[in-house]
């Protein structure tokens, strides 16, 4: 089979046969119905042969293991999809299910073929009914390598994972053109929907990258974290990197005097798992949480954490929306969550109320209820009303519950309090010294992770030094935790 891929090239852009073999380790690919063609009949179809219908298919193997990949071809009809072209990837997805590996899909495509009309979206449909079905069976990742528009970016849509690559992506449910007929707005592809727009702003994407190579090369290093289909069970790695006395330093110089002062919770995640390797999910969109996955004495952990130097790690509707996926993720696929603490509360204001805070900070709730893998919680420093509910707490489930002596538990933050509780004497300047008081006495009596502790709602109060060996031994003793207390259902309802 020939392929255009000078065409490509002069784009700045690898062909699809380049991209599958860029992803596969060497000689392992083999195309299936590479003989596929459409049968449309109309505007000039049944004279055009259209080789594999517009995307290659198959199945071959990145570091030994099995994965099915398609790539669109936007060098044949414009990567169009019809009939068969969306016939060709739903028979993958569904093999791959079958199979149990992971499905990997190269987006490039101008979207539906107009000639085919419902047969076009027709075409769409089995795909998205495919994708729906393989969630949670086999991990989904799609990679936008080009144009991706319509209907064509419902099927990354329901997948796990979106990839992005500067100056090559571009994401839209409708394109510059048609903004401007109907807004009468003039924006460019890049603005509307680059890969830029994606990581930062919407939250649609989960990585962006450089090039397509750094974008290939990072695929090929998160199927090292994940299991490869549900009931996978991930052999640790024999070897891993973990200076005891360097973390044990470092971590205890992390928290700032200043309790309002911000700092960056992922040098605490940094002290406590294996050494480089924590791989970020979502790094650029919501910057007051901080998802991804590590390794932990060889064994992959899911990881969720507020972050204080983002908005001073207050949950809002975009970080409950991060947060809430990624924990399911988590569950569907059985990898343990280790959950870091330091939040003030929900964002207060009209802004995050009218976007809806309640339903959003509800997913949260409801992912932590809802998972049944182990979940291990740590609290740094804040956990304040809701929030420290929210954030995987004993009360949603959460098998061990750690918290560092620097840890402040409590309805609100002590100066709130005490302008409710002490409202009258606040007024009077000359009680100044009694407030200053008695708002060290609520820090003290009240907020203290003592008082969780006794309750029976932290497992113990340690030290920072020791975060490490607790989570190792914690997890050591969950991994053959079962869940069988599941009521009789088809399955919940979480307020999307």
């Amino acid at each position: 089979m020939e392929y255009n891929v000078e065409k490509q090239h002069a784009k700045g852009k690898l062909h699809a046969i380049e991209r599958i073999n860029a992803l596969c380790d060497k000689d392992t690919f083999v195309e299936t119905y590479q003989g596929a063609r459409h049968n449309c009949t109309s505007f000039g179809m049944d004279k055009k042969d259209i080789p594999y219908d517009g995307v290659i298919t198959g199945f071959g193997k990145i570091h030994g293991r099995k994965v099915a990949i398609y790539a669109q071809d936007f060098t044949v009809q414009g990567g169009s999809l019809g009939h068969m072209h969306g016939k060709k990837i739903a028979e993958l997805t569904k093999m791959a299910v079958d199979a149990r590996c992971p499905v990997i899909g190269i987006n490039d495509s101008g979207g539906a073929r107009i000639q085919e009309g419902v047969d076009a979206l027709g075409g769409y449909g089995n795909v998205f009914n495919q994708n729906v079905r393989a969630s949670g069976a086999i991990p989904q990742i799609s990679i936008i390598a080009g144009p991706c528009a319509g209907g064509a970016v419902y099927s990354p849509g329901i997948t796990d994972f979106i990839f992005t690559v500067d100056q090559i992506s571009q994401m839209f449910i409708t394109g510059p053109k048609v903004v401007k007929s109907v807004m009468f707005m003039d924006i460019s592809a890049e603005d509307l929907g680059g890969a830029a727009i994606h990581s930062q702003k919407s939250g649609v994407a989960h990585f962006r990258c450089e090039n397509e190579n750094d974008c290939y090369e990072k695929v090929r290093k998160l199927l090292d974290y994940i299991p490869h289909y549900f009931g996978d069970k991930l052999e640790p790695a024999e070897k891993f990197k973990f200076d005891a006395k360097k973390a044990a330093k470092k971590i205890n110089e992390i928290l700032p005097e200043n309790p309002r002062q911000g700092y960056d919770v992922r040098d605490v995640i940094n002290c406590v798992i294996d050494e480089d390797s924590f791989l970020e999910v979502m790094a650029e969109f919501a910057v007051n949480c901080v998802t991804g996955f590590s390794k932990i004495a060889g064994r992959t952990v899911g990881i969720v954490a507020n972050n204080p130097k983002g908005l001073g790690g207050v949950l809002d509707c975009d970080a409950s929306d991060k947060i809430a996926r990624f924990i399911r993720y988590c569950d569907s696929f059985d990898i343990p969550l280790l959950t870091f603490v330091d939040v003030p509360g929900f964002i207060p204001g009209p802004q995050e109320e009218q976007k809806g805070i309640i339903r959003h900070g509800a997913k949260v709730i409801y992912a932590y209820s809802e998972a049944t893998v182990p979940k291990l919680t740590v609290i740094l420093r804040k956990a304040i009303g809701g929030a420290y509910i929210a954030m995987c707490s004993r009360h949603l489930g959460a098998d061990f519950v750690y918290a560092w002596p620097s840890a402040e538990i409590a309805v609100m933050g002590a100066e709130g309090a005490i302008e409710i509780l002490y409202a009258k004497e606040l007024k009077d300047p000359n009680l100044a010294g009694e407030i200053a008081a008695k708002t060290e006495q609520y820090k003290n009596e009240i907020m203290t992770p003592k008082i969780a502790a006794e309750r029976g709602y932290i497992t113990e109060v340690i030290a920072p030094e020791d975060t490490r060996h607790r989570i190792v031994s914690s997890f050591d003793f969950l991994e053959t935790k079962i869940f069988t207390n599941k009521p009789l259902k088809k399955h919940g309802n979480i307020p999307l």
